[in-house]
């Protein structure tokens, strides 16, 4: 693994802004523009460099309104528009259930598709006491969630409802009320491992049948062993992933097959050290454990 270290000796090589250059350009390649996504049905898996070469991805994150960066932020968006597309979600008529959904520009991209959009964060106290909102990471109304421009204003308000919700103690009227729910990098952050698990269980109650969910999470893997575990934040391990896969097919739910087959892009070696100024973010040190994103995709069965 390419430590930081060896990040900052390259800072300091005058040929370092060409190499960095150089990298970006050899993942993205010239990308043409494509008018849809294909299906590539990408399974559960974690966030690569491989995936970031593909023109979908630039197709997803354009379509935020940025510019494709070497970041697991940006992967975390791909992945959930791109599952819920391969799995014909983001269309008319369909209704999604965002969990944590702090600003990010799902929703209001959604809604720009025709879909009609639940997005739903913690309380404001429970999250200004946990920091949430001082970071810029919360959301107590729509306000903001459409501040891209994403979607026609008067569609937007048209799709997009706001309610405050406790992910672990999800509402029973919002039960299977919804095509698809989705969460990026949120359930690590509900009191431990197990807390997280059950939140997953959980939100497929609110599901119609055939829907599906789509869930990210921070991913450990540096041991298959240790990890840090707190209130504040839980580090999943393959373990961790395969033991919740487990107990979702143990309850009839089907589980994308999870893929920890290795990554080899140099971007996959490159590891961001806390304040996290690089600008390659793919895997980063968190708690003393080399991490990135990982991505669940779960299907409730059809009658």
């Amino acid at each position: 693994m390419i430590r930081h270290s060896y990040l900052e000796t390259l800072a300091r090589n005058k040929n370092t802004p060409e190499r960095r250059a150089q990298l970006i350009a050899d993942v993205f390649g010239p990308v043409g523009d494509i008018e849809h996504p294909r299906q590539l049905h990408l399974g559960s898996t974690f966030c690569r460099q491989q995936h970031l070469s593909l023109p979908e991805f630039t197709w997803w994150i354009r379509k935020t309104g940025e510019e494709p960066t070497l970041h697991r932020k940006q992967w975390e968006y791909f992945y959930v528009g791109q599952s819920l597309w391969d799995e014909g979600m983001l269309k008319p008529g369909r209704r999604g259930l965002v969990f944590g959904v702090g600003q990010e520009p799902l929703p209001s991209l959604f809604a720009s598709f025709g879909c009609e959009i639940l997005a739903t964060d913690q309380a404001e106290t429970a999250a200004q006491n946990q920091g949430w909102v001082a970071t810029r990471e919360h959301s107590s109304s729509c306000t903001r969630l459409n501040e891209r421009g994403l979607c026609d204003p008067a569609l937007f308000a048209h799709n997009v409802r706001f309610r405050a919700v406790d992910m672990n103690a999800i509402p029973e009227d919002l039960g299977e009320q919804f095509d698809f729910c989705w969460s990026t990098c949120c359930f690590e952050h509900l009191g431990s491992l197990e807390h997280g698990m059950r939140f997953v269980e959980a939100s497929l109650a609110t599901l119609r049948p055939g829907g599906v969910a789509v869930h990210t999470t921070e991913f450990n893997f540096t041991s298959n062993i240790f990890t840090a575990e707190s209130s504040g934040l839980s580090l999943y391990r393959r373990r961790d992933i395969e033991r919740l896969a487990r107990r979702l097919k143990e309850r009839g739910f089907d589980v994308a097959p999870l893929d920890f087959s290795a990554a080899g892009g140099l971007a996959d070696r490159l590891v961001d050290l806390p304040p996290y100024k690089d600008n390659i973010h793919l895997r980063l040190r968190i708690l003393g454990y080399d991490c990135t994103s990982f991505g669940l995709l779960i299907r409730k069965p059809a009658p």
